[in-house]
């Protein structure tokens, strides 16, 4: 280990407990709460096999009246949530870490979907997150909501957590809307005052205290500050944060600091830099007696051991970094820093959540939340019978390079990555070159690492193969990874029918690809983006744009700009982006024909409101194609393949489907799992962990069986 990184490894007190380094896995979303035990178990479970000293739970509630489904928690409301939980805490502390829960009661935020109860808050506002509203809570509601937060932290101390952390966080917590005069408008000793807003959070901590007496640490989960709010109700550190610190440092065992919405809190690259909560905690620090965690998208070593050094925070606090690699402090503890999986900051893992509580995934780990149900390990892959059998990937795109890597690590013997290009990552290579994409190139640099080290696996680069190439090549098994452009048609999932012109002014209109890769630039003073994607690509494009001083007009169909970025945090920060630049937004309106000069369309709901633009280049963003012509040759000649003793034409990544970066990645890796199975094109079995009636307990044994434990585990305990 760098001898600059051992205070990251000093063991550190939390009340009753002993954290054995600084290293905290913050509470976050899967989208697994209760209903799949066993992926949670495991989830967590991996965190704590990588070294972390405390894991914690996504948010759970303590009450009915705190159902916000479609979104996922976990629940501590009666002994079969008692039961799945155990999962959890049993498999952290196989590892030797501490298991914590984060309580809530969502109040306004809640939306009564399953249970249909109302709830209640502070004062009866509506939430912007749920669109629902609230009860205004009398002091026997009050009185009622915190012994649910008691009995939740008595099941929670039955079960075996460590750390019960009692949730003053924005987007989901009663405590803070009795803390922001946003929420708040009592006149009564719950509203008005610091102190008088900050005693429903006292009191709830100090009844929880007392229920589970020195069995469990007492965290107090606290946003600091509203952040953007420039109302006169904002919420702001150097007089609220601070006074509320102040206020209930006696009474806590630990902080758990992060800073504005969610949208802020869960910070993309794109507009924050690691660490950027720093100089508000140092607002508070000075009051805060009791140790510190806070989040920082933390991956750099350097950051981390500063952090601590300079006494700003105690314990490093991480969810996403931990989603990427939950391995981190054993490979800094072991020296392996460059070995480290950084989170790029796309907020992949996010935007599943924000669509309704889809599980968790990662755009640079494709085994989270696979732990459990493929048995997939991070660190840990089994070796093949076949690894003799030599094996050609064609295209070093996210995919490819991802199979490569998994191949390599399971042993194959000649493995050869060819890529057409000068440089492996496919198009991530000029994705990374957006404005804000920077740490997007991370997806590359890793794996990139990762196949040097490997003897066993060749990359070739500025090699084109084509069908007799292939023939010729000597592989018995072949990946076909070539990835996929964007349609230079204006064909969109909207309209299905080329854009008419698209394809006769070729001087005139681009595609990503021609803007990025410089095939023809983009010479002209006024630019229309089309963009019918909705995620990344259209509005970065638009302000790459504008930022070389173009006139930019983006015009969607959808309704909003963007509408994929709203689920990964972004959509704001985007909209005010483009806004500052200067760039029109036109939503609701589709393209109908290009001509020299002019572009014309309609609105989506009107086709008679017809309009016009003036412009002299059209960006079209409408949507991608597989480059599947190789695979089509090869799998069309099966005399060839046999007589070339090719045994497996294989597909993976966009050359498939084009899909978002985690799921080409998740491709290449399954199949690189898979590649030795009867049938490697179609995946394995998973469990599902659901139970069906008139099924017996040994029924369940096959499955288990079939895809599991790669680590020692009671199977009886897991069903």
């Amino acid at each position: 280990m760098d001898p600059r990184h051992a205070p990251l490894f000093e063991p550190i007190r939390v009340g009753p407990k002993t954290f054995r380094n600084r290293f905290y896995v913050a509470p976050h979303c899967s989208g697994l709460g209760v209903e799949y035990p066993g992926a949670q178990a495991y989830l967590r479970g991996m965190r704590a096999e990588g070294g972390w000293a405390a894991v914690n739970t996504e948010y759970c509630a303590v009450d009915p009246e705190s159902d916000d489904s479609p979104w996922v928690q976990a629940r501590l409301l009666d002994e079969r949530d008692e039961a799945n939980l155990r999962l959890m805490v049993e498999r952290v502390h196989e590892f030797d870490a501490l298991a914590g829960v984060q309580l809530v009661y969502m109040g306004a935020d809640h939306t009564g979907y399953v249970t249909r109860l109302p709830a209640g808050g502070p004062s009866q506002v509506a939430s912007a997150m749920s669109g629902h509203s609230c009860y205004a809570m009398d002091k026997s509601d009050i009185r009622r909501i915190q012994q649910s937060y008691v009995a939740a932290a008595i099941r929670a101390r039955n079960v075996g957590f460590d750390l019960i952390q009692v949730a003053a966080r924005e987007g989901f917590s009663l405590p803070l809307q009795f803390l922001w005069r946003y929420w708040n408008h009592r006149t009564d000793e719950y509203g008005g005052s610091l102190e008088n807003r900050t005693r429903f959070w006292r009191e709830t901590l100090e009844q929880v205290r007392e229920a589970v007496g020195d069995d469990c640490a007492i965290v107090a989960g606290f946003c600091l500050d509203s952040f953007n709010d420039t109302s006169d109700r904002a919420f702001k550190v150097s007089d609220d944060g601070v006074g509320v610190v102040e206020l209930l440092d006696d009474i806590v065992d630990l902080w758990d600091m992060q800073v504005g919405h969610l949208e802020d809190d869960v910070s993309s690259s794109r507009f924050f830099e690691p660490f950027w909560q720093r100089g508000y905690i140092e607002q508070v620090r000075p009051y805060a007696k009791k140790p510190i965690a806070a989040v920082g998208r933390f991956t750099d070593p350097e950051l981390m051991a500063r952090a601590v050094g300079d006494g700003v925070i105690d314990i490093i606090g991480a969810a996403r970094p931990a989603i990427s690699d939950p391995f981190i402090p054993i490979k800094i503890q072991e020296g392996r820093a460059e070995d480290i999986r950084e989170c790029i900051g796309c907020n992949m893992c996010v935007s599943r959540f924000n669509n309704g509580g889809g599980r968790i995934v990662c755009t640079q780990n494709a085994t989270v939340g696979e732990e459990y149900r493929r048995g997939w390990h991070p660190e840990r892959f089994n070796t093949s019978d076949r690894a003799e059998e030599p094996i050609l990937i064609i295209g070093a795109g996210p995919a490819g390079m991802e199979c490569a890597r998994v191949l390599g690590e399971r042993g194959f013997e000649a493995v050869h990555l060819a890529e057409a290009d000068a440089e492996i990552g496919g198009h991530v290579n000029w994705v990374s070159q957006l404005p804000g994409l920077r740490t997007w190139r991370r997806v590359v640099e890793y794996r990139e690492a990762q196949l040097a080290k490997m003897s066993n696996v060749t990359v070739l680069t500025g090699k084109h193969f084509d069908l007799e190439d292939v023939l010729d090549y000597g592989a018995s098994t072949v990946i076909v990874a070539t990835g996929a452009s964007w349609d230079r048609t204006g064909t969109s999932p909207l309209t299905h029918v080329p854009v008419a012109g698209a394809d006769a002014y070729p001087t005139m209109v681009f595609t990503p690809e021609d803007v990025m890769l410089e095939k023809r630039a983009v010479d002209a003073d006024r630019v229309l983006v089309y963009d019918c994607d909705g995620y990344f690509m259209g509005s970065s494009l638009a302000q790459k744009l504008a930022i070389e001083g173009k006139k930019v007009t983006l015009v969607t169909p959808a309704d909003q700009v963007g509408s994929y970025l709203f689920h990964t945090d972004e959509g704001g920060h985007v909209m005010h982006a483009l806004l500052d630049l200067g760039v029109e937004l036109v939503t609701s309106h589709t393209l109908d024909g290009i001509e020299p000069g002019t572009v014309t369309g309609h609105n989506v709901y009107h086709s008679a409101k017809e309009i016009s633009w003036s412009v002299d280049a059209v960006v079209l963003v409408t949507q991608r194609r597989s480059r599947n012509d190789l695979y089509e040759q090869l799998t069309a000649a099966p005399d060839r393949l046999r007589s070339a003793e090719i045994n497996q034409v294989l597909r993976i990544g966009d050359c498939v489907e084009p899909r978002v970066i985690a799921e080409a990645v998740f491709d290449g890796h399954r199949l690189g799992r898979e590649i030795d199975t009867p049938d490697p094109a179609t995946p394995l079995p998973f469990i599902r962990e659901q139970r069906i009636l008139g099924w017996r307990e040994e029924d369940y044994d096959g499955i288990l069986r079939h895809v599991l434990p790669l680590t020692p585990v009671s199977r009886t305990s897991l069903r």
